[in-house]
């Protein structure tokens, strides 16, 4: 997480991205590229699409004057004015870099409307490797005291540890793992016990303090946002591997998740990975 990519249409809740960058700037050293795409190419109009990269260019300028005496750790930021579509131009954007992710506003005027089912933040999470970071309306956390990490069925669920752990030893904070099921059965509990049982171990090496538990219910979505309010978390973080395009329609847990949370979320793409500790995130 040394690169942070922030879509921005200049509305109020766009603004949002730059400040969850700017919370990473307070504990190490980051570089932030905010992004303005403008969707209007036609050719035909070549003074409306230069009048609009010059009104972008003013506005980045007074917000580079804004935040960049709140960085810390000699952090930079800077921005890019591009052309095309939103989702594409973020995600060639954060593709174009190492150690880089997103962090998007799941509202604002271009796009990232609540329910929306080709919203470009849930376009970005498809077409992206890379994390991204989620924020709704709701005001970014001073700093992360408390992270959720659910644990589902799936092979895939532990590759949420490592970044979580990362995330962790950076703000000092609290992980909760979590476990969730919506079948009662000796089986599965048994299998995902086991998963939270080697998340634990995995967290408490790294000296990350943890909390952990068990809930059963009808819905993992509901179970998620359920849990983290009553702990009144400051991050979720989930895996985004259910996003195609039959589920984005239908509704994954990834998209409920990005609808309804109102706690930020951090969306991982599963990858094999295996760790030099033993730690296999599938299997």
């Amino acid at each position: 997480m040394k690169n942070f990519i922030i879509p921005i249409d200049f509305s109020k809740e766009s603004i949002n991205g730059l400040e969850m960058a700017l919370l990473f700037s307070k504990v190490k050293e980051i570089n932030i590229q905010m992004v303005y795409v403008i969707t209007s190419v036609s050719d035909y109009h070549p003074s409306t699409i230069s009048d609009e990269q010059k009104f972008a260019e003013n506005r980045f300028k007074k917000l580079i004057e804004e935040y960049q005496p709140r960085l810390g750790n000699n952090s930079k930021i800077r921005f890019i004015v591009k052309k095309g579509k939103v989702y594409r131009e973020i995600v060639n954007q954060v593709n174009s870099y190492r150690n880089a992710v997103v962090a998007a506003s799941t509202h604002g005027a271009s796009g990232f409307e609540e329910l929306f089912v080709g919203s470009n933040v849930m376009k970005i999470m498809s077409a992206t490797q890379n994390p991204v970071f989620t924020i709704r309306k709701s005001p970014v956390p001073i700093k992360f005291k408390k992270i959720v990490l659910p644990i589902k069925l799936h092979s895939d669920t532990r590759q949420k540890v490592p970044i979580a752990a990362e995330i962790a030893k950076l703000f000092d904070a609290e992980v909760h793992v979590v476990g969730m099921s919506t079948k009662n059965n000796k089986r599965d509990l048994k299998r995902i016990e086991s998963y939270c049982h080697q998340s634990v171990g995995f967290l408490k090496s790294r000296k990350v303090q943890t909390v952990s538990h068990t809930v059963i219910g009808d819905s993992l979505p509901v179970l998620t946002l359920n849990y983290a309010a009553a702990v009144d978390a400051d991050l979720v973080v989930i895996m985004a591997s259910a996003i195609d395009k039959w589920n984005v329609f239908f509704g994954s847990y990834a998209q409920q998740m990005l609808n309804k949370s109102k706690t930020p979320l951090l969306c991982i793409k599963p990858r094999e990975k295996q760790l030099p500790t033993g730690f296999r995130t599938f299997g």
